[in-house]
């Protein structure tokens, strides 16, 4: 028992060591790789929960991605597991952070290493768009949430080509707050109908 705890500490630790060591471009860059390790690899998670997580993660204060770790690791084992998952997304970006930081007017100055920034932004935004695509292929085919993600694109669009200041978080809680509406509204209307039928 204590040795399956201990491979299981060890795999949380490793994986997201290395996620937090090899992924650039910030938490919505990372979530593709997250998916990968926790739905597809390791089996930690289904696609289900890994896209409630990511809603969890993205609500809730603090980097993304680090919540997401938070939180796998709490699934799979408790608070140390979250612990572990989470010093383990953290510790890359601590160490390279204080290294870059400290030689980060020298770097910029090596015509390379600005390039190799160039190409990093382009593959992290690839990223990024890899993983809105994968959440949006493994989304329920519902009219509510497809009509939902319509919506706020268009709405996300418009707000770049305007350059209206609109945040996504107030996108987030109006799209939630229409949910539970709608959720009520049937919920009143199917006791209506339940209680029709019983007259």
């Amino acid at each position: 028992m204590k040795e399956k705890k201990f491979q299981l500490y060890s795999a949380l630790f490793f994986e997201f060591l290395k996620v937090g060591l090899f992924t650039f471009g910030g938490g919505y860059a990372m979530i593709s790789l997250i998916s990968y390790i926790c739905v597809e690899k390791r089996k930690w998670l289904t696609d289900e929960e890994m896209m409630n997580i990511t809603v969890i993660a993205e609500s809730t204060p603090g980097p993304m991605a680090i919540n997401c770790a938070t939180f796998t690791g709490y699934k799979k084992a408790g608070l140390f597991g979250s612990l572990i998952a989470t010093l383990a997304m953290v510790i890359p970006s601590f160490i390279i952070i204080c290294f870059v930081a400290y030689f980060f007017e020298h770097f910029m100055h090596i015509v390379w290493v600005a390039n190799a920034f160039k190409g990093i932004k382009i593959a992290a935004t690839l990223l990024v768009l890899d993983a809105g695509l994968s959440m949006m292929q493994k989304m329920k085919k519902k009219t509510l949430p497809r009509a939902i993600m319509i919506v706020s694109l268009c709405i996300m669009f418009l707000s770049s080509v305007f350059a209206w200041h609109l945040s996504t978080v107030f996108l987030m809680i109006i799209a939630g707050l229409f949910s539970i509406s709608l959720f009520y509204i049937k919920k009143v209307c199917n006791k209506t109908n339940e209680k029709e039928q019983t007259k």
